[in-house]
């Protein structure tokens, strides 16, 4: 669907994103904003951390200057910062990252090895 189907009246070079704060769900990331005319991407950053049922998970889109793409786990916690450039494209709210439980099972185990080395 052309970007003239939402945005009546021509060609435009402004950039729509939704966004929104530290939200806990991506059905309060529904809000839509035209960016400054120097801001070229849209942004979603997905947190999360804790264990199990205890996991919080947080969202916040935005519009931005630049494109830092980062992806980040330290088992417990994540973090993940994904970017587009054409109008609405930050919809999704699907977390790319996932809290590692492999990663923070070698963490545990290695601090054991530490431990009984130790003689603790």
């Amino acid at each position: 669907m052309a970007f003239d189907t939402f945005f009546p009246g021509g060609h435009s070079s402004s950039l729509f994103c939704y966004t929104c704060d530290n939200e806990h769900s991506n059905w309060n990331c529904l809000k839509t904003y035209k960016c400054e005319d120097h801001e070229k991407y849209c942004i979603t950053t997905y947190s999360s951390a804790g264990f199990g049922k205890d996991t919080g998970h947080r969202i916040t889109k935005k519009c931005s200057v630049d494109c830092p793409e980062t992806n980040v786990n330290f088992g417990m916690a994540a973090f993940s910062t994904k970017c587009c450039g054409t109008s609405l494209c930050n919809f999704s709210g699907a977390n790319s990252v996932k809290i590692s439980y492999a990663v923070m099972f070698l963490g545990i185990v290695a601090s054991l090895i530490c431990v009984i080395r130790a003689g603790l």
